[in-house]
């Protein structure tokens, strides 16, 4: 559901910006202005308000991960005690291979998804993170979907 403070912003038009963006962040206030059949000053409007808001919350390039020869895509899931999070945390704060870091639910604590080069520096990586509890680790094999954009547009029921 979507907060009311955010529904008058949230209109159609807004939502398609939203879309396109999610594909092309690159495109011009032009091209997105020609796409949603506005001018390229209420473009810029509209993206404005949309960051004020803090809806847009920035703009990233993506890399190849394997390009840069960071082939291992893995998960590893850690099990620990509420006394040792802040521990976890300062550690992945260090860990340039935790690309990101997420508290669960359920028997896990966390789920990282980290990356590294090969198999063999994954086991320095996950025994770090064996101090603080149990872990269970996934290799990725491959990726069908790897970064689904939001569905800005989805019926609100």
């Amino acid at each position: 559901m979507i907060p009311a403070s955010l529904e008058k912003l949230l209109d159609p038009t807004s939502k398609q910006l939203l879309a396109l963006l999610q594909q092309n962040a690159r495109l011009s206030y032009s091209e997105l202005g020609r796409q949603v059949g506005l001018s390229v000053t209420a473009v810029i409007d509209r993206m404005r308000r949309l960051e004020d808001a803090g809806l847009i919350t920035g703009y990233q390039v993506t890399l190849d991960r394997e390009k840069l020869g960071l082939s291992v895509l893995a998960f590893v899931r850690l099990q620990t005690i509420p006394e040792r999070y802040p521990a976890v945390l300062a550690l992945v704060e260090t860990l340039p291979a935790v690309l990101e870091c997420h508290h669960m639910t359920g028997e896990e604590s966390f789920i990282l998804k980290v990356v590294v080069a090969t198999v063999a520096e994954l086991e320095p990586l996950i025994e770090l993170f064996s101090k603080f509890g149990r872990t269970s680790t996934s290799i990725v094999m491959s990726s069908p979907i790897e970064k689904r954009p939001l569905p800005v547009s989805r019926n609100e029921k």
